[in-house]
């Protein structure tokens, strides 16, 4: 009976003593991202293409509302083969407007990744030399997890992230 005791402590203390050993942390990629000078560049030039994609938009979509409000306003008077040429010409306008559109949005996402992937990378990079300086074997993103709770002894590496790339 007493073997079955200490087997069952040692079975019970082993894991606790593994886990003591792990040390965690935890940082807010979010908080650290919003502040980094390249991501403050990368917005500004994203809304900047977004503006051009937009004016383009509006400039294609007035042009095809004329040309629509033409046709209703002389549809009547329009001899048959005009009107049908008239709306396939309203027709294909309209096509190319939704492609453009299309084109667009993928343009923007494809250029947001293009623009975050490298910042997303440094900021991995210097969770990297944090965690390794501080030797912890877990670090934890509050931004992209599942935590539902954080302690109040729980070590927040944010600022030291922060000040691995020179934010301050």
């Amino acid at each position: 009976m007493l073997k079955k005791f200490a087997i069952a402590i040692v079975m019970f203390v082993l894991p606790l003593g593994a886990m003591a050993q792990s040390k965690l942390a935890h940082m807010n990629s979010q908080e650290i991202i919003v502040e980094m000078q390249e991501y403050k560049d990368a917005v500004a030039t994203l809304e900047s293409r977004q503006k051009g994609y937009q004016d383009e938009l509006t400039r294609i979509q007035e042009e095809l509302q004329k040309k629509y409000n033409e046709y209703v306003a002389q549809a009547d008077s329009l001899p048959r083969n005009i009107a049908e040429r008239r709306e396939k010409e309203i027709n294909d306008m309209n096509q190319r407007f939704q492609e453009f559109q299309q084109e667009a949005s993928q343009a923007m996402q494809q250029a947001q990744q293009d623009v975050m992937n490298p910042i997303l990378q440094k900021v991995s990079d210097a969770v990297q030399v944090v965690g390794k300086a501080d030797g912890y074997t877990y670090v934890i993103d509050l931004a992209n997890s599942s935590v539902t709770y954080v302690g109040t002894d729980a070590v927040d590496i944010t600022a030291k992230i922060k000040a691995q790339l020179g934010i301050k």
